[in-house]
Parts: C-alpha cells; structure tokens; sequence
C-alpha cells in the first residue's frame, strides 16, 4: 500500500488540478483545470486449514491491495480583458453560461430603468402641456 501511494503521489501534482497557464496573442491566459479522483482499498485474513493436531504452527495470510486514479477535465479558467470566466466542458454548458451572464444583465437592467427615471424627473413647465 504504502508503494502505491509513493507512486500515486509522484503521479498528481497541483499541475494535474490546476495546469500550467497558457498566454494567448490577444494577451488572455487560460488555465486549464481538472478533477482528480483517487481511491484506495486493502484487505487480508487468515484462514485455517489445519487438523486439531497442527494447531502449533501459524495460519496462513492471504491479501490484497490495490488503487485507482481518475483525472476529468473540468473546465478552462480564462484570464484577460478585465475579466475572469470559467468555461466548462461538461454538458451543463448552457446553464452555466446563463449564470455568467445574469450580473451584466442585471446591470443593463439597472442602467435602463435609471436612464427612465432620469428622463421622466426633468422639469416640464405646466403651461406647456397641453390638456391641463
């Protein structure tokens, strides 16, 4: 067990979580980022198969052990521009899309109804409108 945690550990690094930065031309840095997944099990027993007349001598062991590693791509970590998005791989693209763009709606949201209730507080002189 103990060899294939040494192993295991010499395989995943922080540069398998988290990649090595790439700059692009427009001056972006994109990172890549993963999903790593171990596992680990060991077991063992002694078993008799021995008479009441070989009691002295010790039981056999029998065990195992063994590992796994799983390493998934998440997304892409995009750096540049002001701004900092998550671009993911898995299917659930849309939803998160949708997410990253709820604060610049909002905003827009905001700046329309700040621009309406500017122009609706102007003064309008009494005398000008017309049905009073």
């Amino acid at each position: 067990m103990k060899t294939a945690m040494e192993s295991i550990k010499e395989m995943v690094d922080v540069n398998t979580v988290v990649g090595d930065p790439v700059e692009t031309l427009d001056g972006s840095v994109i990172i890549p980022i993963s999903r790593v997944t171990c596992g680990f099990i060991a077991g063992g027993g002694e078993y008799d198969t021995s008479t009441d007349a070989e009691k002295d001598n010790p039981l056999p062991f029998g065990g195992g052990s063994g590992a796994g590693v799983s390493v998934q791509p998440v997304g892409f970590l995009v750096v540049g521009h002001n701004d900092v998005r998550l671009l993911p791989v898995d299917g659930n693209a849309i939803f998160d899309r949708l997410i990253d763009l709820t604060p610049k709606v909002m905003s827009q949201i905001q700046s329309f109804f700040a621009k309406k209730n500017d122009s609706s507080s102007e003064y309008i002189d009494p005398s000008l409108q017309s049905g009073v």
